[in-house]
């Protein structure tokens, strides 16, 4: 398994492989097929893996709140809603979430873990998003994640072998 801190660099190394891969799954795969793929190794991969000693996702992006996590998010760090939202995050977004007021993720403690424990946002809980359907209607996302995320990379990499594709040559 590729570092954590090395992941954006390999990913940078390989973002036309990258690219082209994913048009070659757009031509080429089966929408249901591929998504069992992603769900046997997002499976496999998360199974032994302690996401707190990585925290990309958390120090790269900011943290998403849903409007209607607020009172229950303020409740669990004893504070007020207001209080809450002045503290730590912007202002609320089309899709009615807050985003942390940094980069990393306010909520990111020293030793890895979300100060928001179990009240950590759904988003959170499922980023990469690789053991979620429709993973070929969204693979710009998957992309992205190859850049930020050490087992998103070894998915799509694992997928090239699958798909024998750098044996395959490819003019787009």
């Amino acid at each position: 398994m590729i570092a954590p801190e090395k992941v954006q660099y390999w990913a940078m190394k390989k973002e036309k492989e990258n690219l082209k891969f994913r048009v070659f799954l757009k031509m080429n795969a089966d929408e249901d097929e591929l998504d069992r793929q992603f769900l046997a190794l997002h499976n496999e991969l998360f199974a032994d893996y302690d996401c707190s000693k990585c925290r990309n996702c958390c120090k790269r992006y900011h943290g998403s709140i849903p409007a209607s996590d607020i009172e229950k998010d303020a409740r669990y760090l004893k504070m007020s809603k207001e209080e809450f939202i002045e503290t730590y995050l912007g202002e609320l977004d089309d899709e009615e979430s807050y985003n942390t007021r940094n980069k990393p993720c306010d909520f990111l403690l020293d030793d890895g873990n979300c100060m928001l424990g179990d009240c950590k946002p759904q988003n959170c809980i499922n980023y990469p998003y690789t053991n979620q359907p429709g993973r070929l209607l969204r693979l710009w996302s998957v992309v992205e994640a190859v850049s930020v995320c050490p087992i998103a990379y070894e998915i799509f990499e694992r997928l090239k072998e699958e798909y024998d594709f750098k044996n395959k040559q490819f003019h787009y």
